[in-house]
């Protein structure tokens, strides 16, 4: 039997309009952002779209298995920390440490998740494809990830747009911060107990435990 919140009919409809509606924003936002001209957004917006739709394609792809979307999404990630890297030593030229008016500091975040994401993609490659327990983990980091950085840039990049007795409160780093602290949850969740083990392995759910039992 599935898990009704997680495996159920409800799930992939609404990841399909989250994924939807981030590709579509953050799409946008990378198009956009060398305009204004504001480079680290551009990074953000194309981190984003990275991270979703790498996630997207984790559960999409048959366990075990990867193809020329996988080595693309490679070289985009290895791109990214190449670009953060270029624009960090451009900011430290400036003697305000910025780069298009933004701090030096969201671009080492820019530099370590692009590192990340090349490496697990590059693990990836290497093993021919996951399954089980680790496919569901590198699903829910990317697309929490990719929520993380949407929400900040909203909550705490956007405040202009927001009224104004709300602009600067402590209580906006509760929203923008929200899908780190339920990532952390769901990724020890998923890692410590034997709920998940059959989900994203191919298998029907309990498969497992059959199988042990057999």
């Amino acid at each position: 039997m599935q898990n009704p919140r997680k495996g159920g009919r409800l799930h992939p409809v609404a990841g399909t309009v989250f994924l939807v509606a981030i590709l579509v924003m953050s799409g946008i936002g990378a198009l956009v952002a060398p305009f204004l001209p504001d480079r680290p957004s551009t990074i953000a917006g194309i981190l984003t779209f990275y991270l979703a739709a790498t996630g997207w394609m984790t559960m999409k792809r048959k366990p075990g298995a990867t193809g020329a979307f996988e080595i693309g999404g490679l070289i985009v990630a290895l791109s990214i920390a190449a670009a953060a890297l270029v624009f960090i030593r451009m900011a430290a030229n400036n003697p305000a440490h910025t780069l298009d008016g933004e701090p030096s500091q969201a671009l080492y975040i820019f530099l370590l998740l692009g590192t990340i994401a090349a490496a697990s993609d590059l693990k990836l490659i290497v093993r021919g494809g996951i399954s089980g327990v680790p496919r569901i983990a590198r699903h829910l980091w990317r697309m929490c990830v990719a929520l993380l950085i949407a929400a900040a840039s909203f909550f705490l990049g956007q405040q202009k747009l927001m009224p104004a007795f709300v602009r600067g409160s402590p209580f906006l780093f509760i929203p923008a911060f929200a899908p780190l602290v339920l990532m952390i949850y769901w990724l020890f969740r998923i890692r410590l107990t034997k709920m998940f083990r059959d989900f994203g392995s191919g298998r029907p759910v309990g498969m497992n435990k059959r199988l042990e039992a057999a």
